[in-house]
């Protein structure tokens, strides 16, 4: 599946009230030109139905999910949802997989043993009656053995706030084939006090949360960088901010260091769909 180079990630695009907005909205990013548009699992519900929508409103965009939680939606109804889609809308749908952490699969009534548990659920898609093709699907993979599961058992790996140097490592456990796409928050915004305080107010939940703040710790950073949102370096690691010059440069770095794909989350300090952003990043859509 050829996803381009760059995508837009995107809660909105499944949060806004309006959905005939977020319909428009697509189909404008479609015009753009982006290779994907993803959308994160939050905190479950119809993700799939959210897919529709922007599959029905775009024609050449892949949607991808950026990621679903193995322990909120089961693999067969996955397995059955995707292959509705495909039926409708071609090969334009990417299943993005998560383990998400300890708490999810306890409240699912589940033990959390990441690999076990994602290889179940690979295997359950694979027993469907119409299974998921492993090249439609991937794994949000942190460490290295899920990122060696995510080589064998799908197309690739979608890590969340990550830097180069965690790229050019991912890259080296993957090989040449697999995809690598990392998401990476982006504002659109020159000053650095403005750009960062922006940036956290989406980062600061997500830098605090257990599995991300272990990863962090594992990319070079210190309890220090994790505290209070998140210290500049921090933000400046994993956050591209500036003009879209600047973001551009900083996407190639990622590119640089082994990703096949970047999708990028415009953070915006505005409520509602981020449409002034996604038009000033346009450019970098291919």
């Amino acid at each position: 599946m050829n996803i381009g180079t760059t995508g837009l990630w995107s809660p909105e695009l499944r949060l806004h009230r309006d959905t005939a907005e977020i319909a428009d909205a697509a189909a404008e990013l479609d015009s753009h030109g982006w290779g994907a548009l993803w959308i994160p699992g939050l905190g479950g519900g119809d993700i799939l139905g959210d897919a529709d929508r922007l599959l029905s409103a775009t024609k050449n965009t892949t949607v991808a999910t950026g990621v679903l939680s193995i322990w909120r939606h089961t693999a067969e109804e996955m397995a059955a949802g995707h292959a509705r889609l495909r039926k409708e809308h071609g090969h334009r749908v990417l299943l993005g997989l998560g383990v998400s952490d300890a708490a999810a699969a306890q409240s699912a009534g589940g033990k959390y043993r990441p690999l076990a548990a994602l290889n179940d659920y690979l295997d359950r898609l694979d027993e469907a009656p119409e299974p998921v093709p492993t090249d439609e699907r991937l794994v949000a993979a942190m460490g290295p053995k899920l990122t060696e599961l995510a080589a064998r058992r799908s197309a690739g790996t979608h890590p969340f706030l990550v830097t180069p140097e965690f790229i050019a490592g991912a890259r080296a456990i993957l090989g040449d084939g697999p995809l690598l796409a990392p998401y990476l928050a982006v504002v659109v915004d020159d000053d650095p006090e403005r750009a960062r305080t922006t940036a956290r107010g989406f980062v600061s939940f997500f830098i605090g949360m257990g599995h991300y703040a272990k990863s962090l710790m594992r990319q070079g950073f210190s309890e220090e960088d994790i505290a209070n949102g998140g210290s500049d370096r921090l933000i400046d690691s994993v956050v591209a901010w500036g003009t879209v010059d600047t973001i551009n440069e900083r996407v190639q770095t990622y590119l640089d260091a082994g990703a096949t794909h970047v999708a990028l989350h415009a953070i915006s300090p505005r409520e509602g769909l981020p449409r002034t952003e996604w038009r000033q990043l346009a450019p970098l859509a291919r």
